[in-house]
């Protein structure tokens, strides 16, 4: 596997995906190093002037105007001991490991003021394989300190931590993994912990995981207009020009290429179809839409200094600021959760089409044998099941907050609990691409005289190499879930 190396920008989503699920090892550029330790010049020569520096010479939030006037490097244990608050289950592997490289390449940009020997450190951690066990629970956005708690006790030998599949005390997998525990310099303890790594790191996972399905999702609609003998002309260029919404031509040609060649072209469609099938272009633009702007605030934060306070190198001064708050990233969150919502939903709506009464000239509940069978429908109940979950989670997080801290934290972001909320509509979303999978693939079995597009022929195939069509009733909720995960695995590899 290729090494990921930290330049302090050009960050992707995909090299976080990279070291998290890959363990691709980390890189420090030789013009990282020498930024690091310009900045912490600045830092030093700033305090050593007099200036009162948050978290290095002064107390965390209410303590603020509490000075700290000796025995620094102890005040550091302090900090990151006594923000050890987050409870919970542990993140998994690769999201722990998502983490670490995220607040890496922050560090990386040379804001933080850390010190060079705790940075290379951090990176000799994660390429070793010691994983902190880093619960969940404990970030309301305002920076995830509480959670990042975890991985500098751990750096530090204090905690536990994950090696080779194993859990230990800290202090042990370190030496287990022929590593020493780091000693913290001044401002070290509060430059690993405030930043919203948490929220960046597992954000490019579920990015990367939303592409996937998103891929999934488009194959999906395509056999549905195979099965539901849908027009394709609703799909044709100068219509989407005549409104040229984001994304919604693209989303379109993606579409017709997946129907290049079939008889749908040819035959006598229907002048209007059901909303779900056709206004997919719009429905689709949208997600793609909101996809590409929730990627983008990812990024951004993956290649930016969001310390506070933070080291202006160029100005060679030490700011307060307020870049570990992280709005954007919240709203873009949200709004591809009501994307994800709103994608689903037509989803859902055309696997109802598929399954019910036989209006599109097909038997009844996708029944080949008819009579008393049940076929397809007990599914809707599934699907309408998941669908209730998926638009609970789709409802805004990122005003629930309360002022905390004596009101100096009085507003608050949520992001961390906005991107896991997502994360968790990913899984119910594959559910429902799975199950209108399923039931385009039987629809297209009841259409022996009608000839699948080049692209639709392959999903069909695909969906057919998972489960056989259904000739008698049996049990469709063993042959959903084998599907789904191979769209999960899809994370890895194309389905």
């Amino acid at each position: 596997m290729t090494p990921v190396d930290l330049t302090g920008s050009g960050i992707a989503i995909a090299d976080i995906v990279a070291i998290a699920r890959k363990d691709a090892s980390v890189g420090i550029a030789d013009e990282v190093r020498e930024r690091l330790v310009v900045a912490r010049r600045i830092l030093e020569d700033a305090a050593a002037a007099g200036q009162q520096i948050y978290g290095m010479n002064t107390g965390l939030g209410a303590n603020l105007k509490t000075a700290v006037t000796g025995a620094f490097e102890a005040f550091q244990l302090q900090l990151i001991r006594g923000r050890g608050m987050a409870v919970g289950p542990a993140l998994p592997r690769d999201a722990t490991r998502a983490v670490i490289a995220a607040r890496l390449t922050m560090l990386a940009v040379g804001g933080s003021g850390i010190s060079l020997p705790i940075f290379e450190a951090l990176v000799a951690m994660l390429n070793a394989g010691v994983h902190p066990v880093m619960p969940a629970i404990g970030s309301i956005g305002a920076g995830d300190l509480v959670l990042l708690s975890a991985m500098a006790r751990s750096l530090v030998g204090e905690g536990e931590a994950e090696y080779r599949g194993d859990v230990y005390p800290a202090g042990e997998a370190l030496n287990l993994a022929g590593l020493a525990p780091a000693v913290l310099r001044p401002k070290d303890g509060i430059s690993l912990l405030n930043a919203s790594a948490v929220s960046a790191g597992l954000g490019a996972l579920a990015i990367h995981d939303a592409e996937a399905l998103m891929n999934a999702q488009r194959q999906a609609a395509a056999l549905s207009f195979e099965g539901l003998g849908g027009n394709p002309l609703v799909l044709s260029p100068g219509i989407q020009a005549a409104r040229p919404a984001a994304h919604q031509a693209i989303e379109a040609a993606h579409l017709l290429g997946a129907l290049e060649g079939s008889s749908l072209f040819e035959a006598s469609a229907s002048i209007q179809d059901p909303l779900s099938l056709r206004c997919l272009a719009p429905i689709h633009g949208a997600l793609a839409d909101a996809l590409t702007r929730a990627k983008d605030a990812v990024e951004i934060e993956l290649n930016a200094a969001a310390d506070n306070p933070l080291v202006l190198i160029d100005e060679k001064r030490v700011l307060s600021t307020g870049n570990f708050h992280t709005p954007s990233l919240s709203l873009a969150f949200e709004t591809l959760g009501l994307a994800v919502a709103q994608a689903a939903a037509a989803s859902a709506a055309r696997f109802v089409q598929l399954t019910g009464s036989g209006r599109h000239g097909l038997p009844r509940y996708l029944s080949p044998v008819g009579g008393a069978s049940a076929g397809f429908v007990p599914l809707q109940k599934t699907v309408a099941a998941l669908m209730a979950s998926i638009r609970h989670k789709a409802n805004p997080v990122m005003l629930d907050f309360l002022a905390v801290s004596e009101g100096v934290e009085d507003h608050a972001t949520q992001s961390a609990l906005a991107v896991q909320k997502f994360a968790e509509m990913l899984d119910l979303w594959r559910l429902v691409v799975a199950c209108e999978l399923l039931a385009a693939a039987q629809a297209v079995d009841q259409r022996p005289d009608h000839l699948c597009g080049r692209g639709t022929a392959e999903t069909y195939a695909l969906v057919r190499q998972i489960a056989p069509s259904m000739s008698e009733d049996r049990p469709l909720g063993e042959d959903v879930s084998t599907l789904a995960s191979r769209l999960l695995n899809g994370r890895r590899a194309e389905m």
